[in-house]
């Protein structure tokens, strides 16, 4: 089979396709055909070991796994033994955040790490709705949204910005974002009440206020946005912030009246089961920017670390 490699930490240009042996389904796996999968921020994370952070998890001196990629949308066409929740020809998907080995024609996976997909929906937008929502799930759950509240999403346009959005339009909230000029219509679309084009505006700069402010691409930081909190305000940043402050600012939450909460992400069981449930009723519909194929993933990479892209870049195997 063909797969994406790399033996080493490095930059997207380092990648290379080869041919390896198609894995075979061990006690508990299933043998996945892969369809569609994305290139997404985490991926970056996993491809350049940066945050340096990452290396603790991955392997410190070079990534235990050599085939890229985190999630995973196709049809089951193998098992191992003592698999009991799949059948061969079944439609699924799945993201695991320290690689699925799922830049490739075939996967072998644990079947705990694997989801049925919707009916009525393809695979493109299967793989489409797992990183990024995965970690907005995470934002609205970690806080307790009530009815009229006012909230701020940085990065709408992102996989978890996107994503998010549609998620928080559930609690009759409302809702300010920010996005590029493009992008004004599309976030508009996806239920934003208002909305700051950051090529021509900063939000941090207003005389708005917050019960939340959830930053989707962690560009700003907790200081910038402190005043636009209100009284039990709550800003969350999908990155550790400047020397890992997000960090050690929600460990202070307890005295102050304004706080930081690091978003750790919850478990997939509970995560993909509540995105499911959002597809299947057509409140959730992820944005896809661009397709690429297997050979090309390496320009897939170097445009997801530019910081640009808008929603989820799929890779078509």
């Amino acid at each position: 089979m063909k797969a994406a490699i790399r033996r080493q930490y490095c930059a997207p240009n380092q990648i290379k396709i080869e041919s390896i042996e198609k894995p075979v389904p061990k006690e508990g796996e299933v043998l996945i055909k892969v369809i569609a999968t994305t290139v997404n921020r985490t991926d970056c994370a996993n491809l350049t070991a940066k945050p340096f952070l990452m290396r603790f998890v991955l392997g410190f001196f070079r990534p235990r796994k050599i085939i890229l990629g985190t999630d995973f949308a196709g049809e089951v066409i193998a098992k191992g033994k003592n698999v009991k929740s799949f059948e061969i020809g079944d439609n699924v998907f799945g993201f695991v955040d320290t690689g699925a080995e799922s830049q490739a024609e075939y996967l072998s996976i644990l079947e705990e790490n694997v989801f049925p997909i919707p009916e009525t929906i393809d695979y493109k937008n299967a793989a489409a709705s797992l990183e990024g929502a995965h970690y907005a799930y995470t934002f609205i759950h970690k806080v307790n949204i009530l009815k009229g509240q006012k909230l701020l999403i940085n990065g709408a346009t992102g996989a978890i910005g996107s994503a998010l959005l549609q998620f928080v339009r559930q609690y009759d909230v409302n809702i300010t974002a920010t996005c590029n000029t493009k992008n004004i219509a599309l976030i508009k679309s996806l239920g934003a009440d208002k909305i700051y084009d950051y090529t021509k505006e900063d939000f941090t700069t207003t005389n708005d206020t917050y019960d939340f402010i959830f930053d989707a691409v962690g560009k700003s930081t907790f200081g910038k946005c402190k005043p636009l909190l209100k009284e039990n305000g709550v800003y969350i940043s999908s990155e550790l912030g400047p020397y890992s402050q997000n960090v050690f600012y929600s460990l202070l939450a307890s005295i102050s009246n304004k706080k930081v909460i690091f978003p750790i992400p919850y478990n997939k069981d509970k995560t993909i089961p509540y995105i499911s449930n959002l597809l299947e009723h057509r409140k959730f519909k992820p944005v896809i920017d661009s397709e690429y194929s297997l050979q090309d993933i390496a320009k897939a990479y170097e445009y997801v670390i530019k910081g640009e892209k808008t929603g989820n870049v799929l890779i078509n195997i």
